[in-house]
């Protein structure tokens, strides 16, 4: 078995066809608590099951700790029913190992399990707005990782 084995091995394969996407916890916030327009597309694509949303369970806990530290409160929102949005659209997956990080290195390490979970997914997409992230365009996109803004993403 080869370390890419082991790395494709760790992330949940779909019976679907649909791409795979990686959401950072901003473009979470924007689609599913403040309704953004600009994720409306992606959301749209996410909910109709033509594209599949991955995550872990350390984004899903980065995602609850931002809501409790009281920017649900402020939008009058329940964040019961936005774990419930997250446990209804995404497909969680294990931790990818720490050989990843190795591959492709984010300046931001706040922003490195994002990355890195796309990179041994394979996912086609990660959708950020973060400057850290979009700064690895190039060199993501070199590995089969689009990184691009919600504004930016379209299907293919």
């Amino acid at each position: 078995m080869t370390p890419a084995d082991d790395l494709d091995s760790s992330c949940e394969q779909s019976l679907t066809p649909a791409p795979t996407v990686v959401l950072d916890t901003n473009a979470v916030l924007d689609w599913l608590l403040f309704a953004d327009a600009r994720m409306a597309p992606l959301a749209s694509a996410v909910t109709d099951g033509r594209l599949r949303w991955i995550a872990t369970a350390r984004m899903r806990d980065e995602f609850a700790h931002v809501l409790a530290r009281g920017l649900a409160a402020t939008r009058r929102a329940d964040p019961a029913v936005l774990a419930a949005a997250w446990q209804r659209h995404c497909h969680e997956q294990p931790t990818p190992p720490p050989a990843i990080a190795a591959r492709l290195h984010c300046r931001d390490p706040d922003d490195q399990m994002f990355l890195d979970l796309g990179l041994a997914c394979g996912a086609r997409w990660l959708v950020s707005r973060d400057r850290a992230l979009l700064h690895l365009r190039r060199r993501a996109q070199a590995q089969g990782l689009a990184i691009v803004t919600p504004e930016q993403w379209r299907p293919q």
